[in-house]
């Protein structure tokens, strides 16, 4: 037995308010979850229409099962372990633009429609100078946006009232201002009509946002054991965490259209995500590095072991409170309760994230997530933060590829990998020529952006970090660092 409508006693149908551009995982784990959630708790009374932007999806499966799916989300909440499950009842319909493209055009037409959400992936927002308005379809996801927008500001003779509410989720800085940017780009390419363009800027609304939640997707080795549970087969069972953040950043008025925190979810309007973009990429992404070098010498694999360690969980609970928090500039309450959030998502039984898919392109990763707090510490206090320096060593001898007696596969950028093994290549032993590999490492500006060997006491610092974990190993190492 399918799961569809006419098993599922409470199915609700709801005006299409919301046109959603992808039918993956993360949409419907993260997303549509929330619109069912608004709908059944606060009468938000929105429907979704499903748009597939690539050739190959999932819309003929979501419309067998007439929009729904069952969601589990398996994590720690309010410090318990739990898992639960629900059915998703919010999507209408899906459509795919390469088999039905005027019934695409067509949801254009409909004066109820409100807003447009979508995840393309980071390369969805780009810019496609191929595509062309006479297309059907456009190639690329802001192409086929373009030609519904156009189509709807025909429709309605160029009406303001008729304009909609942007809120992508692609995982890149700015999206909602990229993807208004190439829309104008297009508008301009396509020579179409002036007063188009001031509707574009006059009577839509183009948000950005910054996503939160790991959605690991489709049960694939658990299925057949999960829908013998459920009593029905479903081909579009998604799992998640129970975790879950989205930042808007918009007028304070799209929160009362989108009154998410009504349902108690956990969405933030405001008017500067920058705040908020770095919390998650210091806290978050930067625990993530700072502790892949360090647990996985130390002997460990997988992100649940290293934070429930005694030695390095104690190590990443301090890295996180007394030197990634004291760098950052929201209320303490918020970054305290944000990192232990993150601390709790780390534990998920549910989830084996393995350090070594972390691992890759640390270098470059550490530049990013972890120097920023590393170099503002040393700006606020007039220290170096010795838990994230001790990282950086660990990171060093990381990239000597040996944890003991096994050999690590390192995966970096070939130049990166070329010069670790020229100069590990080399190492004869002594001491003198670990200060060679530190102020080396520490002087390459295509990494660092910089000569880090500038920054008064790093060099030696970490130089004295490496000796110990050459000489005596990372566990009588870690213990030096912890006093």
């Amino acid at each position: 037995m399918k799961l569809e409508k006419s098993i599922y006693k409470e199915y609700k149908s709801y005006p299409e308010k919301i046109i959603q551009f992808g039918e993956g995982n993360f949409l419907r784990a993260f997303v549509d979850w929330k619109i069912d959630k608004m709908n059944k708790e606060i009468g938000f009374n929105s429907g979704v229409v499903v748009v597939q932007p690539l050739d190959n999806g999932l819309v003929n499966k979501l419309n067998q099962q007439d929009g729904l799916y069952t969601l589990y989300l398996n994590g720690i909440k309010n410090g318990e372990v739990v898992t639960e499950h629900s059915i998703i009842n919010c999507i209408a319909r899906g459509v795919n633009t390469y088999t039905d493209y005027d019934e695409y055009l067509k949801i254009a037409e409909n004066p109820e429609l409100r807003f447009v959400i979508s995840n393309t992936t980071e390369a969805g927002i780009a810019y496609n100078e191929e595509d062309k308005l006479e297309d059907r379809p456009q190639m690329s996801f802001p192409g086929k946006l373009a030609a519904l927008l156009y189509h709807r500001y025909k429709t309605f003779n160029g009406d303001r009232s008729k304009g909609l509410i942007f809120i992508p989720c692609e995982l890149i800085d700015k999206n909602g201002e990229n993807l208004k940017a190439i829309l104008l780009k297009l508008a301009d390419q396509w020579k179409l009509e002036e007063d188009f363009k001031a509707w574009l800027h006059e009577a839509n609304t183009f948000c950005n946002s910054l996503v939160d939640r790991i959605v690991p997707g489709y049960p694939k080795g658990k299925i057949q054991k999960i829908c013998q549970e459920l009593g029905y087969e479903d081909d579009l069972v998604v799992e998640g965490e129970q975790f879950h953040l989205w930042v808007i950043e918009g007028p304070a008025w799209v929160k009362d259209e989108f009154p998410a925190h009504k349902a108690g979810l956990n969405v933030l309007f405001v008017e500067d995500m920058t705040p908020y973009r770095i919390r998650k990429v210091r806290i978050l992404n930067g625990v993530h590095t700072s502790m892949v070098p360090v647990a996985y010498l130390y002997g460990l694999n997988t992100v649940r072991e290293s934070v429930e360690d005694p030695v390095v969980g104690k190590f990443v609970l301090e890295a996180v409170f007394q030197e990634i928090i004291p760098t950052l500039d929201l209320s303490m309450e918020e970054l305290e309760k944000f990192a232990h959030d993150v601390l709790d998502r780390f534990r998920n039984p549910f989830i084996k994230h393995e350090l070594m898919s972390i691992a890759l392109n640390s270098m470059s990763k550490f530049e990013t997530r972890v120097l920023p707090s590393l170099l503002e510490y040393k700006n606020r206090r007039g220290s170096l933060p010795k838990r994230l320096v001790f990282s950086l060593a660990a990171l060093i001898a990381f990239y000597k590829g040996k944890r003991n007696n096994e050999n690590i596969h390192l995966a970096d950028d070939l130049e990166v990998l070329n010069q670790y093994k020229e100069l590990w290549g080399d190492y004869d032993g002594s001491e003198d020529y670990l200060v060679y590999i530190v102020k080396t490492i520490l002087s390459n500006e295509k990494i660092w952006k910089m000569n880090l060997n500038e920054v008064e006491g790093l060099t030696s610092a970490v130089t004295k970090y490496l000796i110990v974990i050459e000489k005596e190993g990372i566990k009588a190492a870690i213990e030096k660092v912890m006093i």
